[in-house]
C-alpha cells in the first residue's frame, strides 16, 4: 500500500513538473520551430574581448542575424559569468564535449550571458574556454528580453539576468530548446542533453 501511495505521489509530482515546464515555455517568444532572428529583430550581441580590443573595434557588435544565418549553432544562456553552476558545470559541459559537436557538423557553440563583453572575456580566459566556445555579452539584456528569457535575480544580488537555457539552431530556426526550472538547476541545458537532440 505504501508503495502505491509513493508511486501516485511521484506520478503527481512528475505531471506537475511537466505541466509547469510546458506552461513556462509557452510564454517564451522562442520555441521549437520559431525563428530566433525574427524573435530578436535588430538585436546585436558583443563578442567577448578585452577593453583595448573593444576600443580598437569601436565597440562593434554582431547582429543576431549574422550569428545564426546559414549556420548550425548550439547556444546556451546562463545567469552570469563567475557564478557557481555556470563556472563549475554549465560551461565545462560544453568545453569537454566540443569534439562531439564538431563531429555533428555544428559550426559554432556559443555561450551568452547578461554581462558586458569584457567580463565575458576575462571569465572565458579564466575557464580556459575562449578558444573552444564563442562567448558573447548581452550587456543590456535586450537579447534575452526579446526571447522572453529575462529573469530578475535581485534576490541573489545579480539584478536583471536570464534563465538558464540551451538551443540548437539551424539557419535561424530553433530545432531544440531547453529551459531549466530555476536558474540554479542544471538538468536540461547541458551539453549532454542537447547532443542527443541534434
Amino acid at each position: 500500500m505504501a508503495t502505491n501511495i509513493l508511486r501516485r505521489a511521484a506520478s503527481s509530482v512528475m505531471r506537475e513538473t511537466l505541466l509547469t515546464g510546458m506552461l513556462r515555455r509557452s510564454y517564451a517568444s522562442v520555441a521549437v520551430g520559431s525563428d530566433i532572428v525574427s524573435a530578436a529583430p535588430g538585436v546585436s550581441l558583443q563578442k567577448a574581448r578585452s577593453w583595448d580590443e573593444g576600443v580598437s573595434s569601436k565597440f562593434s557588435t554582431t547582429s543576431v542575424k549574422d550569428i545564426f544565418k546559414g549556420k548550425k549553432v548550439v547556444i546556451f544562456g546562463l545567469p552570469g559569468a563567475y557564478t557557481g553552476v555556470c563556472s563549475q558545470q554549465h560551461v565545462p559541459s560544453y568545453t569537454k564535449n566540443i569534439e562531439k559537436f564538431k563531429a555533428k557538423g555544428i559550426d559554432s557553440v556559443i555561450c551568452v550571458a547578461v554581462n558586458d563583453p569584457f567580463v565575458m572575456n576575462a571569465w572565458a580566459e579564466k575557464l580556459q574556454a575562449k578558444d573552444v566556445i564563442e562567448f558573447y555579452g548581452d550587456f543590456d539584456g535586450s537579447f534575452h528580453k526579446s526571447l522572453e528569457l529575462g529573469k530578475d535575480l535581485s534576490a541573489a544580488l545579480l539584478g536583471p539576468r536570464s534563465e538558464r537555457w540551451s538551443a540548437y539552431v539551424v539557419d535561424g530556426k530553433v530545432k531544440a530548446f531547453n529551459v531549466e526550472g530555476a536558474p540554479s538547476d542544471f538538468k536540461v541545458s547541458g551539453a549532454e542533453v542537447i547532443l542527443e537532440q541534434i
